[in-house]
């Protein structure tokens, strides 16, 4: 039997207002590339640690 529960998510799911989504600046992308590769840098040390 299918019964509708009440639930506190469904009273403030719509109450969130929409944002105007704007570009990435060209300082944003590099900060964000860097953050991207020393992430990869540091799991290609953990795995070679943990593989070796």
């Amino acid at each position: 039997m299918l019964s509708k529960t009440f639930s506190l998510f469904h009273v403030f799911a719509r109450q969130k207002k929409e944002q105007a989504k704007r570009a990435l600046t060209r300082q944003e992308w590099v900060n964000a590339d860097r953050i991207v590769l020393i992430f990869l840098l540091l799991a290609t040390i953990v795995g070679a640690i943990i593989f070796s």
